[in-house]
């Protein structure tokens, strides 16, 4: 028999993406008891996968999304106050040409083919600017600026862009590092009392009248963990459907659609801080988003992804079709020897039967099943830029079925690191150059922007590099790699160098292969908590 938690939760939370975190985090502070397990890595899947985007999603506009832009668009600045470390604005420039089309089955194209046949689902400029006119001021929006209209001749957002784009549009959204969000969330939760088990699967659940039985199965050692709670809340992303069918064995008629998005990384191809957003000819967009300094983002693809078990990579024809897209407005062509580095995401979107994967809805559904005892609340689908107000609606739901005594609360509230105001990152490294003159302007800003005020933890009372102890190599050292283990969940080189950072753009495989052993090792002796 495995071994049995006699405590008897409140919740226990399937999935450690940025639902499940985010409903831990504000559980947690409302006084619940919650316990979470997550069968890989925190953000392994669908929350390391994203264009790494706090945005209103202005495509989403075409399809009449009103209230899901509304709520992104003021959840923008509301994360951006807690989380100024992992989260900046940014600029984006729409180069407008007569060829943008719509994707062909929008509302609005439908309506445009009505009243104006002639334009042959072409946006206007017109059009456009209503949009972002809309965008500008559905969230009312009080940090980030406005829209502007920019030439292109002679300027350096124009520069790299082929002549035939004479004009853009230039609007506000926000950066996000994705992965870390979810980790911060993670830490923020256990230290306000809910229990994170990584790499923690969930073999088998049993229902109870007033309780769930849950038993566990350890990845690393194979040891299996018995726990009780009183309601279950189901937020396995991609697996959200094999868990209803196959371990919770209900009988639900929702289901997910599994789109997934790639991403492709090149050499840094212009030289300005700002990102574009194109538009194609076949009425989809994409994203070219200046990366991790030296790099470019260019993404990102919708292409249906059936099984959730098989990991979604970038595949030859996406890769391809990103070029593609790409190079009808950069000058410069790139080419599939430029590509450093591919990842991908699938989007557990709920399947509201839209007949393309561009089309489903990219708003969150929650459903509750309390029909046939103890209650279990499914999370379908989502935005990482509404995962806040995910996690507050699930609480409404939560709060229907256990006694919740406390409100909203986590609106504005810092995530670790982040209390320091927004504009306040360039003073912060300054402060961490003059604690530790060691570091690099570089290196300092690394760390602040992954860790924030918790940098001088991370550094310790260390008076030279040296005393950082081994270096893995692109600034890693054995004593932030101490902080990650018994502070972020990081278990294996995978965590460090992919998702706590980015550090393996800079790292060879050797070095990875390294710091790897070396983890394995420490892992005898290191505890492994956020606490």
């Amino acid at each position: 028999m495995p071994e049995t938690d006699a405590k008897l939760h409140d919740l226990f939370i399937i999935g450690g993406g940025i639902n499940g975190c985010g409903i831990a985090r504000d559980a947690a502070g409302r006084g619940l008891s919650v316990a979470l397990a997550e069968m890989n890595d925190l953000a392994s899947g669908t929350s390391s996968g994203s264009t790494k985007l706090f945005h209103g999603g202005l495509r989403y506009l075409e399809y009449f999304e009103f209230r899901l832009v509304r709520e992104a668009l003021i959840e923008r600045e509301v994360l951006l106050r807690a989380m100024p470390h992992i989260s900046w604005p940014k600029r984006f420039v729409l180069p407008y040409h007569p060829d943008m089309r719509f994707e062909g089955q929008t509302p609005t194209s439908k309506l445009l083919g009505i009243f104006m046949p002639w334009m042959k689902g072409r946006r206007p400029a017109w059009l456009i600017r209503l949009g972002l006119f809309l965008y500008d001021n559905l969230g009312g929006r009080k940090i980030l600026p406005g829209t502007e209209t920019l030439s292109l001749q002679g300027t350096p957002e124009g520069a790299p862009l082929e002549p035939r784009f004479e004009k853009a549009f230039e609007y506000s959204d926000c950066w996000v590092e994705d992965s870390r969000l979810v980790v911060l969330n993670a830490r923020d939760a256990e230290a306000r009392g809910a229990e994170i088990h990584t790499r923690t699967k969930v073999v088998a659940t049993e229902r109870h009248a007033d309780h769930w039985r849950i038993e566990t199965q350890e990845a690393d050692t194979g040891t299996r963990r018995s726990f009780r709670a009183k309601m279950l809340v189901n937020a396995g992303g991609p697996w959200v459907a094999e868990l209803l069918t196959g371990t919770l064995r209900l009988n639900v008629p929702d289901t997910v659609r599994l789109v997934r998005g790639s991403h492709i990384v090149v050499p840094k191809l212009y030289d300005h801080d700002k990102c574009y957003f194109f538009q194609g000819t076949d009425g989809r967009i994409i994203f070219a988003i200046p990366y991790e300094t030296d790099f470019t983002l260019i993404g990102t693809t919708d292409a249906e992804h059936p099984d959730p078990s098989q990991k979604p990579e970038c595949t030859p024809e996406e890769r391809d079709y990103l070029l593609a897209f790409a190079n009808q407005y950069f000058k410069q062509d790139i080419t599939a020897e430029d590509v450093v580095w591919t990842y991908s995401g699938v989007r557990p979107l709920y399947d509201d039967g839209a007949s393309s994967a561009t089309a489903a809805t990219r708003d969150y559904t929650l459903k509750t099943d309390a029909a046939a005892g103890a209650p279990v609340l499914n999370v379908f689908g989502g935005k990482i830029t509404t995962y806040r107000r995910l996690a507050e609606s699930a609480l409404a739901q939560i709060g229907a079925q256990l006694p919740v005594g406390a409100g909203p609360w986590t609106a504005g509230v810092a995530l670790p690191g982040g209390d320091f105001p927004v504009d306040g990152v360039e003073e912060l490294i300054a402060q961490l150059r003059a604690a530790y003159p060691f570091l690099s302007a570089r290196w300092a800003t690394r760390l602040i922007r992954a860790y924030g005020r918790d940098a001088w933890e991370v550094l310790g009372d260390a008076k030279t590099e040296a005393e950082l102890g081994e270096g893995f190599g692109a600034t890693l050292t054995a004593r932030e790699v101490r902080w990650l283990m018994t502070r972020e969940y990081a278990r294996q080189a995978e965590d460090v160098v992919w998702r706590r950072s980015k550090l393996g753009l800079r790292m060879s495989a050797e070095e990875i292969a390294t710091l790897d052993r070396w983890m394995q090792a420490a892992r005898r002796t290191l505890p492994q908590s956020a606490a």
